[in-house]
């Protein structure tokens, strides 16, 4: 039987032997929107919640997501600033700011990947540096302690906007609404503060309500004062099946439930083997963030399990604090980074230690990508030259594996553990 699971710009291919089956574990299928331009212009047009646009003489500013997300600008941006040309609001009054939190920052020359040339040449296009003080203002702190500094251009101006998609979040629940700008465009105080709630157990993959990380988002949305929200809903092809516009906390209150129905799905039992994709490119653009596919996969692989993870990783690591933390333990073993990881204030980046060997200690984790060997054994994963070694061994390892998965998608699937009665 042949399997096929995204890597990158394409994809990987491998044969299970004979006398294995394996079950898919991945969102509803779902096909895109014929349309797309004139359902993201029925939503802005139409917007959820009450929200005023903006007026002649305003000025804009817009939080865009960085490389690492598939939000399709190509879509979801025309008919807004449509919208915001007839409202009177001049070209030279709107500024692009791209998001990128903790994120390395993208330079100018990558702003075409994520937007379109006629944009570029036309708006103002920024990058926000979390570490820059001098750019960013505060507004005091939450109820849960998180001192707020916020993009001080974002806040200049007159009307707030945020782009993005609503997906499952291992941490935050859903992504989408406030978060683009919330985590997106604050300091690294703010970010660090609001990711070390991630140890709660409310912080984790599809809870909103309960979540602490995620209502304190909700909370620096509020202190920021963001007008409007642009989400889209996406089928596993990346493509665009829904768009939610309006006022940010009425469009998670319509996006979420949808993003319940298409990206939920029920496993009888834990596999034995699971073979996991992030994605395919920007979810596998570095470990950084192929590390959430693998946390996705893993909530349905069996202590003691395997885990063969796809991820092209082009880009490394993602974070170089990441990088150079590991590469500093005292010892190359998962207790040492949980030791020093407990030991050490929180800090985003490092972070990426932790979740990683939380998994990798329980499941034995094979990564196949474009790394160097010795790199990923610096990060405490198995490498493998390609997919269909990494089977061969896995199945010699695990000569009596009956439950076998595949998670082609694993960063934007749901996987919820259910045992009929």
């Amino acid at each position: 039987m042949q399997l096929k699971v995204p890597y990158g710009e394409r994809s990987l291919t491998a044969e299970l032997p004979a006398g294995y089956s394996i079950e898919y574990v991945m969102p509803k299928a779902h096909p895109p929107a014929e349309e797309p331009a004139a359902l993201v212009r029925e939503a802005v047009y139409h917007p959820l919640g009450a929200v005023k646009p903006p007026r002649a003489g305003q000025t804009v500013a817009i939080a865009i997501n960085d490389k690492t997300r598939p939000v399709p600008h190509e879509h979801l941006l025309p008919p807004l600033l449509q919208g915001m040309r007839h409202a009177g609001v001049r070209d030279e009054d709107l500024l692009f700011i791209i998001a990128t939190g903790l994120h390395p920052r993208m330079a100018p020359a990558e702003y075409e990947s994520i937007l379109s040339a006629e944009i570029v040449n036309t708006y103002r296009v920024a990058c926000h540096d979390a570490g820059d003080q001098a750019n960013l203002a505060y507004l005091g702190n939450t109820v849960r302690g998180t001192p707020v500094h916020i993009n001080s251009d974002y806040l200049a101006a007159d009307y707030r906007v945020v782009i993005g998609n609503i997906e499952p979040h291992q941490f935050q629940g859903f992504s989408g609404g406030v978060k683009s700008a919330a985590i997106g465009l604050a300091g690294a105080e703010t970010i660090n503060h609001n990711h070390a709630m991630m140890r709660d157990e409310n912080a984790r993959l599809g809870e909103f309500e309960a979540n602490p990380a995620r209502q304190d988002v909700e909370e620096i949305g509020r202190l920021i004062g963001i007008d409007f929200a642009v989400n889209a809903l996406l089928n596993h092809e990346k493509r665009i099946i829904k768009v939610f516009a309006g006022d940010p906390a009425a469009v998670m209150r319509a996006g979420i439930p949808e993003a319940r129905t298409l990206y939920q799905v029920p496993v009888k039992a834990p596999f034995d083997l699971m073979i996991a994709s992030p994605g395919g490119h920007p979810k596998d653009i570095n470990i950084y963030q192929a590390q959430k596919g693998m946390a996705q996969a893993a909530a349905v692989t069996k202590e003691g399990g395997l885990m063969i993870l796809c991820a092209a990783c082009p880009e490394g690591s993602g974070s170089q604090d990441y990088e150079s933390w590991m590469m500093n333990l005292p010892m190359r073993s998962h207790e040492a980074v949980f030791e020093r990881f407990e030991r050490e204030a929180f800090q985003v980046g490092r972070h990426k230690a932790f979740q990683v060997s939380r998994d990798a200690s329980r499941i034995h984790t094979m990564l196949v990508s474009e790394q160097r060997a010795d790199f990923v054994r610096a990060l405490l994963l198995h490498p493998q030259p390609d997919l269909q070694t990494a089977i061969d061994r896995a199945l010699a390892m695990l000569p009596h594996a009956e439950g076998i998965g595949v998670m082609p998608a694993a960063n934007a699937t749901m996987p919820v553990l259910f045992r009929a009665s």
